[in-house]
């Protein structure tokens, strides 16, 4: 992919760095009100299915470097059955996720305090339960990503739809640890590397521009700005990785099946 930049930097500067320049900007969701409070989640929803669209393109790219050019039509070809296909996937996160909020609220907490970020005690008998059920969830998340880390591929380059994901289950199936390994990876680098980039350049506009008041500041701004690079960058390398990943796969089956 190093060779065609010409072509991945303007889809990953409309996909990614403009998205994430412009939502780390913004004001959050609990310091405003009336109807800015209602645009900014339809703003980071918009932002959401463009991140999606780069996303599908990096794959078509790294996957098949003689239709790069295009790839932005194929991955806009695909873009609702693979909106779908992670709207469903995320909504049963949700439902994973369902039951603390039920359980807070049935004995007696303010959800929408904890939402917040108000400090709320819980006692020992709620806490620990909550602690074990958020600690299982997250570790059935962490396998259900790395057996489902080729549904995008399949979606764009197999035209699958919902059966993206039993595909992807099989074809990752003996190789769930090394995935997880590498996700786990590359989340410390990526979270190291933005937060790094938040602290050192954020205080170095910080004494530049000043502190000014408000929600929108210049030196926020300018501190976001270099957070979407260096976030871009990793939300590039994600989805290629997936691509060379399927293409690995796919070439390893195929050698086995020859074999026998």
């Amino acid at each position: 992919m190093s060779d065609n930049l010409t072509l991945i930097v303007p889809v990953a500067v409309i996909a990614f760095f403009v998205p994430a320049s412009i939502e780390g900007s913004l004001p959050n969701g609990a310091q405003v009100q009336g109807a800015l409070a209602i645009l900014l989640p339809l703003v980071s929803l918009f932002f959401a299915v463009v991140s999606l669209w780069g996303a599908l393109t990096v794959v078509v790219m790294a996957a098949n470097p003689a239709e790069i050019q295009g790839a932005g039509g194929v991955a806009r070809d695909r873009l609702i059955p693979a909106l779908i296909v992670w709207v469903a996937l995320f909504a049963l996160l949700i439902l994973l996720l369902l039951p603390v909020p039920l359980a807070l609220t049935l004995n007696g907490y303010d959800v929408a305090a904890l939402a917040r970020m108000e400090d709320v005690h819980l006692t020992a008998a709620i806490a620990w339960p909550i602690a074990i059920y958020w600690f299982l969830v997250a570790a059935v998340s962490l396998w259900a990503a790395a057996r489902c880390i080729l549904v995008s591929p399949l979606i764009v380059l197999e035209k699958r739809m919902f059966d993206a994901i039993p595909q992807s289950i099989r074809m990752t199936r003996g190789r769930t640890w090394q995935i997880i390994g590498v996700m786990l990876l590359f989340a410390l680098v990526a979270i190291v590397s933005m937060l790094a980039a938040r602290a050192v350049f954020g205080s170095i506009f910080q004494l530049i521009a000043g502190g000014d008041p408000g929600p929108i500041t210049l030196a926020g701004v300018l501190t976001s700005v270099t957070v979407a690079a260096v976030q871009t960058a990793f939300s590039v390398i994600w989805p290629a990785f997936a691509a060379k990943l399927y293409l690995a796969l796919t070439s390893a089956a195929s050698r086995e099946q020859q074999a026998t």
